[in-house]
């Protein structure tokens, strides 16, 4: 509890001075914007290491191929969301919409190139969210994609988003499914915070060219079966 506190104190205070420090950002090309994340996403897992004791262990890096790519993870924290953007250098999320709207940090989102998706726009904010992924598709960025939407603790699963089955037959990219358990270390809307190694393991990439519903069946259940091995040999483990 006490890590945790001092975690949420001086991440709290952290933010604030890198969102007053980026507020130049706003008229200096994007690169800037990526260059002043990272230095923040630096500080956050500094701290993360430093005051709780979490830190990454990254696995199958290697099985990522070259070239335009899409990442579809699995998503139980926001450790992932802070560790991708390190491992990837400049990567594109998808992301709902509403996070562009928070003050400042939502202006930031907006300048580093994310993709946001209107959910409630049906058939077109799904267009439209293929021809931004394209666009950073085409800039040599990857794009990355939570095909859950959102996060779900440890041992649950929620549906897949007809949303990545788009982005797959639309981008025509290989795509390379993520499995963690991050979920163990920093729950889902949760204020504690363990100490441990979280593993983030990518897969053996799906190539482009399956039908839709072949594809959506593999992913689901390569990122499911992955996802529940790193959680129980966790449990079995050190977590006990």
């Amino acid at each position: 509890m006490m890590r945790s506190i001092l975690f949420f104190v001086l991440f709290q205070l952290w933010t604030i001075l890198m969102v007053i420090v980026m507020i130049p950002c706003a008229v200096l090309p994007r690169r800037a914007t990526v260059v002043m994340a990272h230095v923040w996403l630096k500080g956050v897992h500094a701290l993360l290491g430093g005051v709780v004791g979490m830190r990454a262990r990254v696995i199958g890096k290697e099985r990522i191929p070259e070239g335009p790519v899409l990442i579809a993870a699995k998503h139980q924290s926001a450790f992932e969301t802070f560790t991708f953007h390190l491992l990837f250098g400049d990567p594109a999320y998808i992301l709902k919409q509403e996070l562009t709207w928070i003050p400042l940090f939502g202006w930031y989102l907006k300048k580093s190139g994310v993709v946001s998706i209107d959910r409630s726009g049906g058939t077109k904010a799904l267009k439209a969210m293929v021809k931004g992924a394209q666009a950073a598709i085409d800039e040599g960025r990857p794009v990355i994609i939570f095909p859950e939407g959102t996060r779900t603790a440890p041992g649950e699963r929620q549906p897949y988003h007809s949303g990545v089955a788009m982005l797959y037959t639309g981008l025509n990219v290989p795509v390379v499914p993520v499995a963690l358990n991050s979920g163990l270390f920093w729950r889902r809307r949760g204020f504690l915070k363990r100490p441990g190694e979280v593993s983030i393991e990518f897969l053996d990439a799906i190539p482009p060219g399956l039908d839709r519903k072949t594809f959506m069946a593999r992913l689901e259940n390569e990122i499911e079966t992955a996802t529940d091995r790193l959680v129980q040999s966790t449990q079995s483990g050190s977590m006990i």
